[in-house]
């Protein structure tokens, strides 16, 4: 049997897509397979995405997304929960039940433990990077615990900011980044590879030739300073 995932999303589903993407594409040798995908609003695209592959995708109204999730999750058989820019907060008694199988996985757009925490999703996240005048930024895929965007890191990638680089532009950049590392994180947690430790350390992670050489390109992609054109 493979490890049955539960992915929740509030906006488009890109991340959602890089996941199914990346397991299909390993057909048979999959560890894993999407089997539900939810959401906190009935409008996202991450539910009509789901919905065209034929996965079973769910609207949740406020008592389901809270007391009520626990029990969806565990009625459709789920060992693993991935967040792929799901805004709400798991409740603790999800967090508490998937601590100890598969896990619950988050990929966030900043180099965590900076610009983590309430309210800091999406463009929030790059404009507070931009008007702090980074001049790194990037993405981390970790467990979650019951602190926003606070649990045990797996994995991170940099990028470099331009000077005159927008919150727009780092966001796409970014997300080229989430969209390489955090299919091959979640199939890495799903077979098992990587795992917490008693002491809540991580262990089992380690990028192959192929990762590293993908996300050392995309993280190439600089912004010239002059006019925020990409370099020729």
């Amino acid at each position: 049997m493979t490890t049955r995932i539960a992915v929740l999303a509030s906006g488009g589903g890109s991340n959602l897509a890089a996941v199914h993407s990346h397991l299909s594409a390993l057909g048979s040798a999959s560890p894993a397979h999407i089997a539900l995908v939810l959401s906190d609003r009935a409008t996202a695209g991450a539910l009509a995405r789901a919905r065209a592959w034929g996965i079973e995708a769910l609207s949740l109204n406020v008592e389901e997304r809270t007391t009520g999730l626990d029990a969806i999750l565990g009625a459709h058989r789920i060992d693993l929960v991935v967040l792929a820019g799901y805004l709400r907060k798991v409740p603790d008694a999800v967090v508490e039940r998937f601590s100890g199988g598969r896990g619950l996985v988050n990929v966030h757009p900043s180099l965590l433990p900076a610009f983590g925490g309430p309210g800091m999703y999406g463009r929030h996240v790059h404009e507070a990077a931009v008007a702090r005048g980074v001049r790194v930024t990037g993405a981390t895929v970790h467990f979650v615990d019951a602190v926003y965007d606070h649990g045990p890191i797996i994995a991170q990638w940099p990028i470099a900011v331009g000077a005159a680089e927008t919150a727009e532009s780092v966001a796409s950049r970014v997300l080229a980044i989430e969209h390489r590392l955090f299919p091959r994180v979640v199939s890495a947690v799903a077979a098992g590879e990587v795992r917490l430790k008693d002491d809540g350390r991580v262990t089992g992670w380690s990028m192959d030739a192929a990762l590293e050489a993908a996300l050392e390109a995309a993280s190439q992609v600089l912004i010239d300073t002059t006019n925020g054109a990409p370099p020729q």
